[in-house]
């Protein structure tokens, strides 16, 4: 395993483990900003039920969020033909467009990987990272849905403001 690659799982698992430590702050950050952008844009009236519907979408949208990063799930048990595929096929699903963000993180990660990288290093390096860039795909969702924003993708923008939100706090 390359070091680059050693660098990118650490970064997966720090943003795992800081999430998961911040469910709390991440359901109330969801809460408050779901507020605040119903009430800002133009998406018409949205009622209790209306609002407890996308705040049960945005927590659902969370939980995928955080096992996305999960260190022991699929994304480290698929060879890398397999994985292929399944970023491709995430990228013709997905309303944004992250190639150039994983570019950008991919870049970021050689240029700080090393030749010997210890348990420690590779934490602080991920953690650079994440202090740099935040968390995957969050500033792909959030250009996107500022560009043009909808109802359609609010879940995906409230989690990916509340997981920017939560990262910075805990930085």
């Amino acid at each position: 395993m390359s070091e680059t690659t050693l660098l990118l799982n650490a970064y997966y698992e720090r943003l795992y483990n800081r999430l998961e430590a911040d469910r709390d702050l991440l359901t109330q950050e969801i809460e408050n900003r779901l507020h605040t952008e119903a009430a800002e844009r133009d998406f018409g009236f949205l009622g209790t039920e209306k609002y407890l519907a996308y705040r049960d979408a945005c927590i659902a949208f969370l939980e995928e969020r955080i096992e996305a990063y999960n260190p022991v799930g699929l994304q480290y048990t698929f060879d890398n033909s397999a994985r292929k595929r399944a970023a491709t096929l995430e990228l013709q699903l997905d309303w944004y467009d992250s190639t150039e963000e994983f570019q950008t993180l991919l870049k970021t990660a050689q240029s700080k990987s090393q030749a010997v990288i210890s348990e420690q290093m590779l934490d602080e390096l991920a953690d650079e990272i994440i202090a740099e860039l935040g968390a995957f795909p969050d500033n792909s969702i959030i250009s996107a849905y500022r560009a043009k924003p909808a109802i359609s993708k609010l879940p995906d923008y409230i989690v990916a403001c509340a997981i920017e939100t939560a990262i910075r706090i805990d930085a």
